[in-house]
């Protein structure tokens, strides 16, 4: 691939979709080809999800070409297998902006175009918000109007699409739900969904007969509502006869066409045609590849979902060159702690909702194979089934980006928290993600979970003190659920692999001492706190003082006491959560129950959704950089 070569012949002349629609099918190919390369050019630079969205061009393509964009729907699910979608509505010249500060958003999303029908950065909600669609239209008269969901990436092994699935088979609609079927969710699928539907495949003869007598009885007036099921009760017969398989979709009365390949455009756009006006809810089943195009990507999809900035000739990823010592990754002290938990603790046991490479579990996967498990994009069940375990003798430590656990929330209350069961909770992704943006940050897990009893909440402030509270998390002595929230990417500490100690439930530290503003933290924030307060020794030495609290739940009473009782100017708490019910509100409460007048001033996140861009950029922002901090000493 040369880059200075290369020339958008036909990429160049679409603005929208309607000058998609202008070229004939035979060029359609090559306008893939052009995307692909679009796609590559400006992630090698401009990281970003490569992977999902090189194995969903052709279907873009193809639906953008057959359908009425923006008037029809297309839904996606996930939003990071549209790329090639936003370059063809309408975001071609800016799309080298994608996930940057003031650029382009991460996800599809209706603030920045119309032809974003719904925001879809979280995965598995595309069946219902389709079928929502669907009805709308049906009930105010568009007859018009098509839509068409596109549930890719492990996406359907989420309980939210089954649920969906359930009510189209009930619900007057005539909805296409497309699955892209690539065996992947950002690591391999797993489940018996993904089992299902390796094996399933469908008589070529079989879709041939069906296809033409649906379409003779459509000619003829006869495939009504009324006739639609029925003749779907035959097809099931029928096709049990001839595949010795039911298939799951017909089943529930959804009209199955498929697999096809889904990287042959001329065909799909053939199939849409002939599909998209028939009446009643319909699935077409493509096979793909993730990474398609892109040899690298093809050969590793998992580590190519996401690879930060590549060398696009090469394929090689450019990493890092500085040579000093570098602090790790949380998630990597996560996972090697994790493991070295477990080897000394045969009721440790790991699940994951189909994150395990993500969160770093996949390390005590390939050693402990038995003792991890992988539950797909379900995070309500990977609660409940850490639930079952504790409730019979394990310890499971159940790892759970911060956003994604928001759908487990009745999970952590009704199966877990009532019964006081011993699950380690670890929120991984809490605070400000970075360029993944409002959908993926973490931001909402302590106004969220601080009210519901039985709960215990921290967060370290270093690779440490996560260590020491996962260490303590397991300890016999220790009981009820815990909840360990730390953020993405790299802590504070090159030197991490000290030896576990124990922390005493409900117990802050004293970092430094001050007598005129006390600063109160939780979590990794107080790193940055301790930088503006060295950043300021000279002119406020002895003035400032810092608690790293580590609890949220329970406060250390002691230390809130101390503070109390001391004659500082003002207090201010930091934090990396949502200020509205947070850190700083457990903090205010204690304070008013206790008749403490003190000036309280609280830093966080604002009562807004944070928009995308780096995390250092992001803090800088809400007022949580180094900066920010020491103007409020």
């Amino acid at each position: 691939m040369e880059e200075t070569d290369f020339t958008y012949h036909l990429l160049n002349t679409i603005d929208y979709p309607a000058d998609l629609r202008r070229l004939s099918t035979d060029q359609l190919p090559e306008l893939c080809d052009e995307l692909r390369h679009r796609i590559i050019e400006v992630l090698a630079e401009h990281p970003g999800h490569l992977a999902s969205s090189l194995g969903a061009v052709e279907i873009t393509v193809a639906l953008h070409y057959v359908f009425d964009t923006p008037n029809d729907r297309i839904v996606w699910d996930v939003g990071h297998q549209a790329y090639a979608h936003k370059i063809l509505t309408g975001r071609r010249d800016a799309f080298d902006t994608n996930r940057q500060l003031g650029g382009l958003r991460p996800f599809p999303s209706p603030a920045e175009s119309e032809y974003d029908s719904c925001v879809c950065g979280h995965a598995s909600n595309s069946i219902s918000v389709g079928l929502g669609m669907a009805v709308a239209a049906r009930m105010q008269g568009n007859t018009q109007r098509k839509v068409a969901v596109v549930i890719g990436d492990g996406a359907m092994s989420g309980g939210l699409a089954f649920e969906g699935l359930n009510n189209v088979a009930s619900t007057p609609n005539d909805m296409l739900i497309i699955l892209n079927d690539n065996n992947m969710s950002i690591d391999r699928s797993v489940g018996g969904m993904k089992q299902y539907l390796l094996r399933l495949h469908t008589s070529k003869w079989y879709n041939r007969f069906r296809f033409k007598t649906a379409r003779g009885l459509d000619r003829m007036g006869l495939l009504n509502e009324k006739r639609k099921n029925a003749i779907l009760r035959l097809n099931n017969s029928l096709k049990s006869l001839i595949t010795r398989e039911q298939n799951i979709f017909e089943g529930l009365n959804i009209r199955y066409f498929g697999p096809a390949n889904g990287h042959d455009v001329v065909r799909l756009v053939h199939m849409l045609q002939r599909i998209k006006d028939m009446s009643g809810p319909k699935l077409l089943h493509i096979h793909t590849v993730k990474g398609k195009g892109y040899e690298a990507a093809e050969k590793n999809a998992a580590l190519w979902h996401a690879p930060g900035m590549f060398d696009p000739k090469t394929g090689e990823r450019i990493k890092d060159a500085s040579t000093q010592p570098q602090p790790p990754k949380f998630q990597t002290v996560f996972g090697e702690t994790l493991l070295e938990l477990a080897k000394a603790n045969d009721k440790i046991v790991g699940i994951t909702p189909a994150m395990p490479s993500g969160c770093s579990m996949d390390i005590m996967m390939e050693a402990m194979p038995d003792r991890t498990f992988d539950v797909g994009i379900a995070e309500g069940h990977a609660v409940t089934l850490a639930a079952g375990m504790a409730k019979d003798g394990l310890l499971p430590f159940c790892n759970i980006y911060s956003s994604f656990a928001q759908r487990a929330y009745d999970n952590i209350i009704h199966d877990v928290a009532i019964g006081s069961l011993r699950v380690v909770l670890c929120l991984d992704r809490a605070g400000l993600v970075g360029e993944d943006g409002p959908t993926h940050h973490g931001a909402f897990d302590i106004p969220a979970l601080r009210t519901v009893p039985n709960l215990t909440i921290c967060s370290p402030m270093d690779e440490p003190e996560l260590r020491n509270m996962m260490y303590t998390a397991q300890l016999p002595s220790t009981t009820g659920p815990w909840v360990i929230r730390y953020p993405r990417g790299k802590g504070s500490t090159p030197e991490w692999r000290t030896p576990m100690q124990a922390i005493t439930i409900g117990t802050g530290r004293k970092l430094h001492s001050g007598n005129r503003v006390c600063v109160l933290s939780l979590g990794p924030v107080g790193v940055t706190v301790q930088k503006a307060i060295n950043a300021t020794a000279e002119k406020l030495e002895g003035q400032v003082a810092h608690y790293d609290m580590r609890f949220v739940k329970p406060l250390d009473e002691d230390i809130m006491r101390e503070v109390a009782a001391a004659d500082y100017e003002r207090i201010i708490t930091v934090e990396d959560g949502s200020l509205q019910g947070g850190f700083g509100s457990a903090v205010a409460e204690w304070l008013a129950d206790h008749g403490c007048t003190t000036p309280l001033h609280r830093l966080g996140l604002p009562d807004h959704f944070v928009e995308h861009g780096p995390a250092k950029d992001l803090y800088r922002i809400v007022g949580l950089d180094e900066d920010s901090i020491i103007s409020n000493f």
